[in-house]
């Protein structure tokens, strides 16, 4: 025996390979939208940071910061650890680690200059926030390093620019 097919089983079949093909089509609108998106808040990101970069009121070179790497990382740490401090403090600083430790930058690393210059940036910014909220003396008691090491940063986290508070 065989099937007649009716108009409307064709009908049917025909609308269905229509959703079929077009909504195979429109994965790869929402992937276009999504990279499109993520490129964009990337673009803003990084023209924040360069319009960050720029405002520093004291410039302190890219050599004496790269130099202080370990020392903040061990700074950062310690900070995060500091169960006196604010919880949302503690929080920005596992973050700002995480975001370290990823193998993903704002701006990629093979990028002359700017390239590194992301990631100090990003923890000269958190640093700051951290110092408002937890105050200098935080910043003071868990500096692993030197005088000097404290005395830079201290100027990138704009502690001792021209009208800043000293302790």
């Amino acid at each position: 025996m065989e099937k007649e097919f009716a108009v409307d089983d064709v009908d049917h079949v025909l609308e269905a390979t229509f959703w079929i093909v077009t909504g195979a089509g429109a994965w790869w609108q929402v992937a276009v939208s999504v990279i499109a998106g993520l490129v964009l808040v990337w673009l803003v990101l990084v023209a924040g940071l360069l319009v960050a970069a720029r405002r520093a009121p004291d410039q302190v070179t890219l050599k004496d910061a790269l130099r202080l790497i370990p020392d903040v990382v061990r700074l950062v740490r310690r900070l995060a650890s500091d169960s006196e401090l604010p919880r949302g403090v503690r929080w920005r600083l596992w973050l700002l680690l995480g975001y370290l430790v990823l193998p993903i930058d704002l701006i990629p690393d093979f990028i002359p200059v700017i390239g590194y210059a992301d990631d100090a940036v990003v923890i000269v910014l958190v640093l700051r926030s951290v110092t408002r909220a937890a105050g200098p003396e935080a910043l003071e008691r868990h500096w692993p390093g030197t005088a000097d090491g404290l005395a830079v940063v201290r100027r990138l986290v704009g502690l001792d620019s021209p009208g800043a508070e000293r302790t």
